[in-house]
């Protein structure tokens, strides 16, 4: 098989497992009594960002190759997702879940060794790119969109299957769509498995021996030098920043647009919108798909402060159009084209970023410099993001006896947007990224 087909089904795969559940899991954990925790779930993926992308990159720099930890961590991630299903499974739909806790572990373990096989992937595929001799800003863009692509695959899937009693896309009128229920996790877990079996197959990644010369090479601690450069560090200290916004709409989006289903407005309550929340989101990575297409020229146009400025305002339209937009018409075309922004404000950020620290470090670091950028982003931002999210919409908002989180959701997302604001202005006037040389080690 041709290798970039080969790499862009794994790169399907890596983000199929992760689009099963990521935007629509606030609607189950709401009918399983950890509504109050959405905030809390979104907040683990970040928490464990914190340190376990910079643990595996180490492990994939000096003892385990990357394509293998890959499948490794996959095997267990989703082992753990699957014990998430059965305990939902169990409790069964609409019954809060016996053992909180136990669901709150299992879910935590397997975001653990996930969120680290995102800077794998990325790992992966420049390594054998490089090794045949093939150009990363030209070809890796388009095996990264078969990721976003399979992102989207899963959440259609889970918005339109429907599950009752035993039975799967049953039009029963006691049926329940996955993204309401623990289905979304069998999914999630199921994928999972096969990417572990598919990692088997892909081309080696030999690791780069060279003797440590001290303690920081010998635990592969060397990715935190970059901060000894202003232009990596001020990079760094952004992608924490960026990295707050990152979480917010894939915790809060589908609560927010499936509220409207109890509007006292027939029009706005039974809209197409708010009872499609996961399949209207989708739009978002549709247009993740084709922006990640645009990053080559982008980059060679505008450069890497020009990319992540585009991106760091796009969040500013993402939140305030969701702030001012409802599921009718004429307001669904404002929740429409924060999904479309969404393209830009995602994969200019992170895909872009991503190819940037892939460019300016030492082949000897590769892993290790994207598990930082991963703890920076999706580790320290993320978490300080959700949790502060979080408040701000349990103190504006609350959950009915319906089901839906309701209240004052505008104020959240002009809180978003005004944020998001502060830090593209200080990032235009601080980010130099001329001002050093290429980062070796």
């Amino acid at each position: 098989m041709n290798l970039k087909i080969r790499l862009s089904v794994m790169n399907f795969l890596e983000f199929a497992v992760w689009g099963a559940y990521l935007t629509c899991m606030g609607n189950y954990l709401g009918t399983a009594g950890l509504g109050s925790q959405i905030s809390w779930f979104y907040a683990i993926q970040g928490i464990v960002s914190i340190f376990m992308p910079t643990i595996m990159g180490i492990v994939a720099d000096k003892y385990i190759q990357p394509q293998r930890l890959l499948g490794l961590c996959h095997l267990v991630a989703g082992a753990a997702m699957m014990g998430c299903w059965f305990m939902g499974y169990s409790a069964g739909f609409g019954n809060e879940l016996p053992n909180k806790s136990l669901f709150i572990a299992m879910y935590t373990l397997s975001v653990a060794f996930y969120m680290p096989t995102l800077a794998l992937t990325n790992t992966t595929a420049f390594t054998i790119l490089k090794n045949n001799g093939l150009d990363t800003v030209k070809d890796f863009p388009p095996i990264r969109v078969l990721g976003t692509v399979g992102f989207i695959a899963t959440m259609w899937f889970v918005n339109c299957a429907t599950y009752d009693n035993g039975f799967f896309f049953t039009l029963s009128e006691n049926a329940h769509k996955f993204q309401y229920t623990y289905m979304q996790f069998f999914v999630s877990g199921l994928l999972s498995m096969v990417l572990f079996i598919y990692s088997l197959t892909l081309p080696q990644c030999k690791l780069e021996k060279k003797p440590a010369t001290s303690l920081a090479e010998t635990f592969g601690l060397n990715a935190f030098k970059l901060f000894k450069t202003k232009k990596m560090a001020m990079f760094f200290i952004f992608s924490a920043l960026l990295g707050m916004s990152l979480q917010v709409t894939n915790g809060y989006a589908g609560p927010f647009i499936t509220s409207f289903k109890g509007s006292l407005d027939p029009a706005i309550a039974t809209s197409f919108a708010a009872n499609n929340a996961t399949l209207l989101t989708s739009i978002s990575q549709v247009s993740e798909a084709l922006c990640i297409l645009m990053i080559p020229f982008f980059l060679r146009r505008y450069g890497i402060k020009g990319v992540m400025l585009m991106s760091m305002f796009a969040w500013v339209f993402r939140f305030g159009f969701f702030g001012i937009g409802n599921p009718a018409m004429p307001g669904v075309l404002l929740f429409i084209l924060s999904c479309i922004v969404y393209g830009v404000a995602f994969d200019f950020f992170n895909v872009s970023g991503a190819m940037f620290v892939d460019r300016e470090c030492d082949p000897s670091i590769k892993a290790s410099a994207q598990g930082l950028f991963m703890l920076m982003t999706n580790g320290l931002g993320a978490t300080v993001g959700t949790l502060a999210a979080g408040e701000i919409v349990n103190h504006f908002c609350s959950w009915n006896d319906n089901g839906y989180l309701v209240g004052d959701w505008q104020s959240c997302w002009f809180i978003f947007a005004g944020f998001a604001l502060v830090v593209g202005v200080a990032f235009a006037i601080m980010f130099k990224p001329g001002e050093d040389s290429t980062v070796s080690k």
